[in-house]
């Protein structure tokens, strides 16, 4: 479904990302991990168009993203939860579930009811600003916002981070959900190796920009662990 081939990134003199390589499935769950600063986000922010690549390409169910800007990717049913949520602070829930509609093509013209059904708590908050919500009810918003696209891929940037554990579950819940019920394609990055090996159905590891592990879920065993994720 989506593919990305020998992507290399630059940051002025600093080269970031180095030959790349990266398949996700249609219908898989992609868990990419690494340490901090390995260019996990960076590879997520080439694949959306917020970053340029210097060469490789990017493709969405044959389509060649390289020349097309953001919004367009969007249109084409990728969904995107940045790191840090970035949802609006001052507009109300429903403003910001709002901003998702039109997006697509053909797309809802109403918030879809399932965002309620998966996140209950935003139908109750409808009304409350964004910047006025928890942190959990802010990643809650954001999933929520990204879902209202309707999208066939969900990527999601560090989900978990600064979230407390009973959300981090449900959160959990909400992406096997998707993807078992529904056959919604994930593409996460993750930290958390309890969420990752509940969560993910095949993982990816960074290392200094280079990809050096990679398999279906259980391969991620202690011993790649200990080589490319321990501290």
């Amino acid at each position: 479904m989506l593919a990305v081939q020998t992507l290399n990134q630059f940051y002025g003199g600093s080269h970031t990302l180095w030959d790349v390589d990266l398949a996700v499935p249609a219908g898989s769950r992609m868990c990419l991990m690494g340490r901090n600063g390995m260019g996990k986000t960076t590879l997520l922010k080439c694949i959306m168009g917020l970053l340029p690549a210097n060469s490789g390409t990017v493709t969405f169910e044959g389509a060649d993203l390289s020349k097309r800007p953001a919004e367009e990717r969007a249109k084409l049913g990728i969904g995107y939860v940045p790191q840090g949520r970035e949802i609006f602070s001052h507009l109300t829930v429903e403003e910001n579930l709002r901003t998702g509609l039109g997006v697509r093509k053909g797309g809802p013209k109403a918030i879809p009811g399932r965002v309620f059904d998966l996140f209950p708590v935003l139908k109750q908050m409808l009304r409350r600003r964004g910047g006025d919500l928890s942190g959990g009810q802010q990643q809650q918003l954001a999933i929520g916002r990204a879902l209202v696209l309707e999208p066939k891929i969900l990527i999601l940037d560090e989900p978990t981070e600064g979230i407390q554990p009973n959300i981090v579950h449900e959160i959990g819940d909400i992406i096997l959900r998707l993807n078992k019920e529904e056959g919604l394609t994930v593409l996460l990055v993750e930290q958390k190796l309890p969420f990752a090996r509940r969560v993910a159905s095949e993982f990816c590891i960074l290392d200094k920009g280079r990809k050096v592990a990679a398999g279906s879920i259980d391969k991620l065993t202690d011993q790649v662990v200990q080589a490319h994720l321990s501290v």
